[in-house]
């Protein structure tokens, strides 16, 4: 049976700022925002320009220990890397829309990368990848 990630949880302080963030700076995609009455929370999946499989859930933190984790999920290292097929294009693009990068474009092995925060706080790869197979982990 194949199998593929669909959702990756994204801890948020705030549905709309990161909707806002992930749809009109990013190009995200909104797939879905429902209320979830009995949780009094929502469901907001959004996922990247042209993505089929790969989604984000915006998961708003619920008390001290989620909200600790909002902006470090992993610690301080890139949390998400974000493939593009024109580097140029969405960097220059991302950039006019106001978002930060904390690390310039640089050539490595397995492409050319920028770093980037979202409205989070989290670290993201924009990458677009090298002809070799290659992971930036």
């Amino acid at each position: 049976m194949p199998q593929h990630l669909g959702l990756v949880s994204v801890v948020v302080e705030d549905y709309d700022e990161s909707i806002d963030f992930f749809v009109n700076r990013l190009g995200f995609s909104l797939i879905e925002d429902t209320p979830v009455q009995t949780q009094a929370k929502r469901w907001v999946v959004v996922a990247p320009s042209g993505s089929t499989e790969s989604r984000l859930l915006l998961a708003r933190a619920v008390g001290p220990e989620q909200l600790s984790r909002v902006g470090d999920q992993t610690g301080g290292r890139v949390f998400l890397f974000l493939h593009t097929d024109d580097f140029d294009r969405d960097f220059t693009l991302y950039k006019s829309r106001g978002v930060k990068f904390v690390r310039g474009p640089t050539v490595e092995p397995y492409g050319r990368v920028a770093v980037f925060v979202d409205n989070s706080g989290n670290l993201w790869d924009l990458i677009q990848p090298s002809t070799a197979k290659s992971s930036s982990a």
